[in-house]
């Protein structure tokens, strides 16, 4: 279970931002959804610990990350968390094998040796093996992307964020990425939170879409029975009845059109 409910605001002098967001689902899948400056990454860097909200709480299975009543606030090297970076991050000064292992020094000193068996583990399951001892800058699109997910996975997480997964890669590649990521995360059992502007990302991966609008959820999108939600009158404490489960709605409702 993700249970989040965000407040922060961010500035540069001379603009500032509010945000103000609160979800929770149990779906496998879950997608944060919306255009560019709407919130999203905000939201995901506050749930991995490298923002600090002003206000909220965030729990990932019964586990308190952060509660400002309860003055939580658990640094992100404690929080389980994988994290997938849209440019992935990766070092340009070590190799593919090194990247990796960082997903393990930065939580404990040193190598055990069965650390060093999940390292090569994760290698042949992202079928980079070959290239262990190759720098990223040789590296295709999609094999940076491998390298950053298994480094990622590497902690063994116990959610897994995921922040404009293919934005960086070519249209062609993203269909048998999509299909990859989806297998990965069954395997290793663990949820996924991914943000995106891609309608095509949401219906090819997600259970549920939390829809995004300057700073807040806007609605909530079942993509197991395409019903939605509005988040928009829940402050008056009326609900609007959902819409009819119809698959031809989906896209229209992600998109923010009419039925």
């Amino acid at each position: 279970m993700i249970d989040v409910a965000l407040q922060l605001s961010v500035s540069d002098g001379q603009r500032r931002f509010d945000l103000r967001v609160a979800f929770s689902t149990d779906a496998p899948f879950a997608a944060l959804y919306g255009p560019s400056g709407s919130g999203k990454t905000l939201t995901l860097q506050a749930i991995a610990g490298l923002l600090h909200p002003a206000k909220g709480h965030i729990k990932i299975d019964g586990r308190t990350l952060y509660d400002s009543a309860a003055g939580i606030h658990m640094p992100p090297s404690q929080r389980r968390i994988g994290y997938l970076f849209q440019d992935y991050a990766l070092f340009p000064h070590l190799s593919v094998r090194k990247n990796i292992e960082f997903g393990l020094t930065s939580w404990r000193r040193g190598l055990a040796e069965q650390d060093r068996a999940q390292v090569q583990s994760l290698l042949e399951r992202f079928d980079l093996a070959a290239m262990a001892g190759s720098r990223p800058d040789t590296l295709s699109g999609g094999q940076r992307q491998r390298v950053a997910l298994a480094r990622a996975l590497a902690c063994q997480p116990q959610i897994l964020l995921l922040d404009e997964p293919f934005a960086s890669l070519n249209p062609m590649l993203r269909q048998s990425l999509r299909a990859e990521l989806a297998e990965v995360r069954r395997q290793w059992g663990i949820p996924a939170l991914m943000i995106t502007h891609d309608v095509e990302d949401v219906l090819e991966l997600a259970d549920v879409a939390f829809v995004y609008g300057h700073g807040q959820i806007e609605k909530e999108v079942n993509l197991r029975t395409a019903e939605s939600r509005e988040f928009t009158r829940a402050k008056l404490g009326v609900e609007t009845p959902a819409e009819a489960p119809l698959k031809q709605k989906l896209r229209r409702l992600l998109l923010g059109g009419a039925p």
